[in-house]
């Protein structure tokens, strides 16, 4: 009976995170690789493998060019491996490129041009942000959004938005020149801006007015129980279901708010990590495979539209992970082209080498990190 029971148990885990997580990860990986995949076969770079996850492959087969496409089974990224690739992370080194034939020098990665390196590394964190404005433009065009006004019902007693002035009834117009169209808009403004003072403008008795008011900072559950922390003026909108819209918006304009909302993303992952640096902010909403696993669980429950916006927030979150200039990352590749680009030659395999050695461990420690932060936030320790 026990074993029947843990069966039972194991099956909700894998229809809960597993299944959710591995789509999501994989759509995402799967367009990062892609992008290195054909801008590469564009230059005319040979490509050996692309693969979904490390290690032993599950499947695969191979194609009239000669790439083995293979799933593997560690899902925990993928790689585009080329003819001339000493290892899975694309390092490749003179003593390879050297021992092909002519012929092969000639469709290998290093026998390119500097321009066509640079922009087979950079493709594959710019399709992680082609594919979340694809999705973005997807959901705001084929599902729209629901919205109500910016309108104050009520003031919580003491709150910041109390002692800034606000009353019941106002209506928010803007915040710091930005022109705010709904209140899901506003909370999302006020909640990236704890402990910094907004301009409002606001409508109030047919006249406008200009309140200024600082979020507060406070820890909030939400409905799956997480703790974040955010910034809060202490105002609610009570609006009746005759208050709220669906608004489906054609493809441009679906197009360019998701423009703006893969904008958005990345500078708030900007501004959390320049927080973090200059102490304004902890750490630990760092995350890693494991947050990613539950956090995919517990949005798969609301819906499959949800888990698609969150596949576009984590293609965001890699794409700019993989631009930062860490050896070992595509950031890291580009950083070493601008400097073969400013000395006008690469720079020595030996120096290269200690570059990956050391994003290697930065890389590593990062993990820890996060799997550490993933470990206390489901209080495995």
């Amino acid at each position: 009976m026990d074993t029947i029971f843990q069966l039972a148990g194991f099956g909700d885990t894998l229809l809960r995170y597993i299944i959710p997580f591995l789509f999501v990860l994989t759509v995402v990986v799967f367009f990062h690789e892609l992008g290195h995949f054909l801008v590469a076969r564009w230059c005319g770079v040979a490509v050996k493998t692309f693969s979904i996850g490390f290690g032993p492959e599950i499947f695969g087969f191979t194609d009239r060019k000669g790439t083995r496409w293979r799933l593997s089974w560690i899902p925990l990224g993928g790689y585009v491996k080329f003819i001339d690739d000493e290892n899975v992370a694309s390092a490749g080194g003179r003593k390879a490129f050297e021992q092909l034939p002519p012929e092969q020098k000639a469709r290998s990665f290093q026998g390119k041009s500097l321009a066509q390196r640079a922009a087979i590394v950079a493709a594959g964190p710019l399709a992680n942000f082609l594919l979340a404005i694809a999705i973005f433009t997807a959901i705001f065009t084929l599902f729209g959004e629901r919205t109500t006004d910016a309108k104050v019902d009520v003031v919580n007693p003491g709150s910041a938005a109390e002692r800034a002035g606000f009353l019941s009834g106002d209506r928010i117009i803007s915040i710091d020149g930005e022109a705010i169209v709904n209140f899901g808009q506003m909370q999302r403004l006020v909640g990236t801006s704890p402990d910094r003072p907004l301009v409002f403008v606001v409508e109030r008795g047919g006249k406008t007015i200009e309140i200024t008011a600082t979020p507060e900072r406070k820890e909030i559950t939400d409905r799956f129980g997480n703790t974040v922390r955010l910034g809060l003026l202490g105002i609610q909108r009570n609006a009746s279901p005759d208050d709220w819209t669906l608004k489906r918006h054609d493809p441009f304009t679906a197009f360019v708010m998701a423009v703006k909302e893969t904008y958005f993303v990345i500078s708030r992952s900007l501004a959390y990590l320049y927080d973090v640096i200059v102490g304004r902010e902890a750490a630990d909403q760092l995350g890693g495979p494991i947050r990613i696993a539950q956090v995919s669980g517990q949005v798969a429950t609301a819906g499959f539209i949800a888990l698609l916006n969150l596949a576009a927030i984590i293609s965001v979150s890699i794409g700019l992970i993989n631009l930062f200039p860490i050896p070992m990352l595509d950031g890291g590749h580009l950083l070493f082209y601008g400097i073969e680009a400013i000395r006008g030659r690469p720079l020595s395999e030996y120096t290269q080498e200690i570059g990956f050695r050391i994003g290697l461990a930065f890389v590593l420690m990062l993990m820890v990190f996060a799997t550490w932060n993933d470990l206390i936030h489901l209080k495995f320790l």
